[in-house]
C-alpha cells in the first residue's frame, strides 16, 4: 500500500505510506492521484488533506528508482502537482518531521500548509549535483522571498519550519498533533474561494537584477567545478523574469542538462556508493549486534585522541590506557584542547563542551578498561609492539568484547592469531586526523564473526563516519592504492618533474592536496619506514630513491620543518626548496637519466591510472566487495576530487579502453613493469564494459 485513502466526516485523508520517508516513487504517485479523482468525484467531500505516514511528510524522490523508467513514468511528480494546484476543492498538506525536495514540491503545489515544529524543510537536490525538477525553483520563491529562497536552493540545506514560520510558506506552525490542527484549518477554509495558489503570488523585490548578479559572481566562486549551483540560481532568476508556466519549463531544461552532467553522475554515484558500502552479500540486514555502551582506546598519542573523540563526540563513554602517566596527560590535554579550539570558534556550546570531555578518562591499568564492549589499539605501527598488546587484552577484556587494531597496514589475521578468540578480532583503520576524517577501512579478518562485522559497520553510522569493509592484504585498500600513486610520483621526479609540478597538475584537477604536500603532512618518516620493510620483504618492487635520501636529510616534513618544501614557523605554506631540487637533479644525473618536459596531462594520468590498475587487483582478489567502495576509500579518505566520482567511476567515465591505451604507452617508458593492465580491467575494458 503506497497511499490510504479515508474520509473523515466531509475532510478526505490522502496519507502517503512508503517507509522509511515516503519516497514518491511511482506506485506513491499513482495512489496519491487516484485518492485526488476519489476526492474530486464525491461530493460529500468539501476538503482534502494530503499527508505522510509514519516518521516523513516525505523526503522527495524516491531513491529506490533513481536511474529506472519509473522515476519519470506517468504518473509523474509534475502531473501529480497538477492534479493537486488543479483541485476545486482546497487542499491542505499536513507536514511533519521531513519534508524535502519532491515532497516540498508538492506541498507547495497544495492551496495551504500547516507543520509541526521542528519539521525540517529543504530542497537538497543540489547535493546531488542537479535542481528541484518539479516547480520547487519557481514556488519556493513565492512563499519564501527571492534571498531565503536562494539560499535554501543553492546550498541544499534543511531548515527547521519555525524558522520559516513569518513567512507564507506556511498557514499555521503549531506544537502538537499536526493532523488535529490540519482537520481543524480544512474545516475552516473548506468554503473560502477563491482558492490561493502559490503559482499566483507575484514576488516583489526591488532592484532584483542587481541582488541576482551578486548571487552570480558569488555562487561561480563557491561552486568551483560543480555546475548546479550556479544552474540554481538561473532557474530562481526566471521565477522573478518569467511567467509562471515558462519558468517551469526552463526549470525542466536546466534539470535534463544537469541529469545528463559528469559531475551530477559523479554525486549521484558518491551518494549511492555510501549508501551500498554498509551492505555486505554475507551479512544480512538482520545480522544481530553487540551492545556497545563503553569503548577503551589503547594509546593517548594523536591517533589514539582523535578516535576517542569520536565516542564522545556521540556520546558513548571512552577509557584511554597509556604506559606513562606523562603521556596519558599529554594525550587528555590536546583533547581538551581540541575541544576548547571548537568552543572558542562557537561550534561547540559549553554544555556539549563539559559533557564531551567529561565522557573521556585516562587509566595506566589493563584491568580498569576489562569491562569494556570495544577495545581499539592505537599504538606503535610495529607487530611486536601488537603482539604484547593483543595478548594482554586476551588477557583481561570480558567475554564478548570486540578487540579492534588502528593498523593501517599490519596483517590483522596474524594479530588476531595472538589471541585465543580471533572470532572477536577486528581492524579499524581510522584516518588521520582521526576526529575529523570521514573514512573508517574496517578489516574483516578470516575469522572475524558476522555479529562483529555488523556491529562495527552500525558503530561507524553512530560516530559519523563512511565505514568500508575491506579484506585482509598489505595496506587494505585506500595505502594498497597509494603506494602504486607514490611510486609514480617518484618515477617522475627521476624522469623530469619538480614536487612542486607534480603537486600542481593534480590540485588543478580538484586533488586538496597533491603527493608531496601530502608526504610533508603525514611524516616523510613513515613511508621511509614501510619502504624499509619492502625492499626485505619485496626486493621484486622497485622505488625512486628520491624520498630515502629526503629523508637522510632529516627533511621528515612539517613537523621538522623541511620536507619536500620549506616551511617558516607558525606557517603551514608550502615554499618550494632549491636543496631538494638540486638533489632531485643530481640524483637524475647519477642514474643517467636525461630528465625532459612532462606534461600535466601525464602527471595526472600515470598517477591516478596506477591506483586504478591496483584497485582492480583489489576487486579480483575480493579485498574490496565492489567498485564504488573503493571509490568512497578515496573520496573520503584520500581528498579525491568528488566532482570525479573517485578513481574508478573516474575510470568509467575516461573509458576503460583509453585508460588500457595509456597504460600501453607508458609501458614502453622506464619502469614499464608498472603498467600491466590487472586482468579484470583489461577483460572490461575489451568487453565495452565498466567498473561500476
Amino acid at each position: 500500500m503506497s497511499a490510504e485513502y479515508q474520509v473523515n466526516g466531509n475532510i478526505a485523508v490522502i496519507t502517503l505510506n512508503n517507509p522509511p520517508v515516503n519516497g514518491l516513487g511511482h506506485a506513491t504517485r499513482t495512489a496519491a492521484v487516484n485518492g485526488m479523482k476519489q476526492a474530486l468525484n464525491d461530493d460529500a467531500v468539501k476538503a482534502i488533506v494530503i499527508t505522510g505516514a509514519g516518521k516523513a511528510f516525505s523526503g522527495g524522490a524516491d531513491i529506490k528508482e533513481f536511474n529506472s523508467p519509473k522515476a519519470s513514468a506517468e504518473p509523474s511528480l509534475h502531473t501529480l502537482i497538477n492534479v493537486v494546484e488543479g483541485s476545486d476543492k482546497p487542499v491542505i498538506a499536513a507536514i511533519h518531521t521531513v519534508c524535502m525536495g519532491g515532497g516540498l514540491e508538492l506541498a507547495l503545489g497544495c492551496n495551504y500548509r500547516v507543520a509541526s515544529k521542528g519539521a525540517q524543510i529543504a530542497l537538497p537536490e543540489v547535493k546531488l549535483g542537479i535542481l528541484p525538477g518539479a516547480g520547487g525553483t519557481q514556488r519556493l520563491p513565492r512563499v519564501l522571498g527571492l534571498e531565503m529562497a536562494l539560499n535554501m536552493i543553492v546550498s541544499g540545506t534543511a531548515v527547521p519550519s519555525e524558522k520559516l514560520a513569518k513567512t507564507a510558506i506556511f498557514n499555521e506552525v503549531v506544537e502538537g498533533d499536526v493532523m488535529e490542527a490540519a482537520l481543524a484549518f480544512a474545516a475552516k477554509v473548506a468554503d473560502v474561494r477563491p482558492l490561493p495558489r502559490v503559482r499566483d503570488i507575484k514576488i516583489d523585490y526591488p532592484n532584483y537584477e542587481a541582488y541576482l548578479q551578486f548571487s552570480r559572481n558569488t555562487v561561480r566562486a563557491m561552486a568551483g567545478p560543480f555546475p548546479a549551483p550556479l544552474k540554481c540560481v538561473e532557474a530562481v532568476a526566471a521565477a522573478v523574469t518569467k511567467k509562471f508556466d515558462d519558468g517551469i519549463k526552463f526549470e525542466r531544461e536546466l534539470f535534463v542538462d544537469l541529469v545528463q552532467t559528469t559531475e551530477s553522475k559523479a554525486l549521484r554515484h558518491a551518494f549511492f556508493g555510501e549508501r551500498a558500502a554498509s551492505k555486505l552479500p554475507d551479512v544480512p540486514d538482520d545480522t544481530p549486534t553487540r551492545p556497545i555502551k563503553s569503548v577503551a582506546v589503547i594509546g593517548a598519542g594523536t591517533m589514539g585522541g582523535g578516535i576517542a573523540m569520536n565516542f564522545a563526540n556521540a556520546g558513548i563513554p571512552v577509557q584511554i590506557l597509556e604506559m606513562k602517566q606523562e603521556a596519558l596527560d599529554k594525550g587528555l590535554a590536546t583533547i581538551r584542547k581540541n575541544y576548547e579550539n571548537t568552543l572558542k570558534k562557537g561550534k561547540l556550546t559549553q554544555e556539549k563542551f563539559d559533557q564531551r570531555v567529561g565522557l573521556i578518562t585516562g587509566t595506566l591499568s589493563y584491568e580498569e578498561i576489562a569491562q569494556a564492549d570495544i577495545v581499539i589499539e592505537a599504538v606503535f605501527e610495529d607487530m611486536g609492539v601488537k603482539e604484547q598488546v593483543f595478548k594482554k587484552l586476551d588477557e583481561v577484556m570480558k567475554q564478548g568484547a570486540i578487540l579492534a587494531s588502528n593498523t593501517s597496514t599490519l596483517d590483522v589475521d596474524k594479530i588476531a592469531d595472538f589471541t585465543k578468540r580471533p572470532e572477536d578480532v577486528i581492524g579499524t583503520h581510522f584516518f588521520s586526523p582521526a576526529n575529523v576524517m570521514k573514512l573508517l577501512e574496517i578489516v574483516r579478518g578470516k575469522k572475524t564473526a558476522k555479529d562483529v562485522l555488523a556491529t562495527v559497520l552500525g558503530l561507524s553510522k553512530k560516530i559519523k563516519k563512511t565505514g568500508v569493509v575491506s579484506g585482509v592484504c598489505d595496506g587494505f585498500i585506500g595505502n594498497r592504492m597509494i603506494e602504486q600513486y607514490s611510486r609514480q610520483a617518484g618515477f617522475l621526479l627521476e624522469e623530469g618533474c619538480t614536487p612542486e609540478q607534480v603537486d600542481k597538475a593534480v590540485e588543478k584537477m580538484g586533488f586538496a592536496m597533491g603527493p608531496f604536500r601530502m608526504g610533508d603532512l603525514a611524516g616523510n618518516d613513515i613511508g621511509w619506514y614501510i619502504r624499509k620493510r619492502r625492499y626485505v620483504e619485496k626486493p621484486q618492487i622497485t622505488y625512486s630513491k628520491t624520498a630515502d635520501l629526503l629523508c637522510e636529510l632529516g627533511r621528515f616534513g612539517q613537523k621538522t620543518g623541511a620536507g619536500w618544501y620549506d616551511y617558516k614557523p607558525g606557517d603551514r605554506k608550502a615554499y618550494p626548496s632549491s636543496i631538494v631540487n638540486d638533489m632531485i637533479i643530481q640524483h637524475s644525473a647519477d642514474l643517467g637519466i636525461t630528465r625532459r618536459k612532462i606534461s600535466d596531462q601525464e602527471i595526472v594520468e600515470r598517477l591516478i591510472f596506477a591506483l586504478v590498475n591496483e584497485a582492480a587487483y583489489i576487486l579480483e582478489e575480493g579485498i574490496a566487495t565492489r567498485a564504488s567502495d573503493i571509490d568512497m576509500v578515496y573520496l573520503t579518505g584520500y581528498g579525491f576530487p568528488l566532482h570525479t566520482g573517485g578513481p574508478m567511476f573516474y575510470a568509467d567515465t575516461v573509458g576503460l579502453p583509453n585508460v588500457v591505451m595509456a597504460m600501453e604507452k607508458y609501458a614502453k617508458g622506464r619502469h614499464g613493469d608498472a603498467w600491466k593492465p590487472a586482468p579484470l580491467l583489461a577483460k572490461l575494458a575489451a568487453e565495452g564494459k565498466t567498473f561500476n
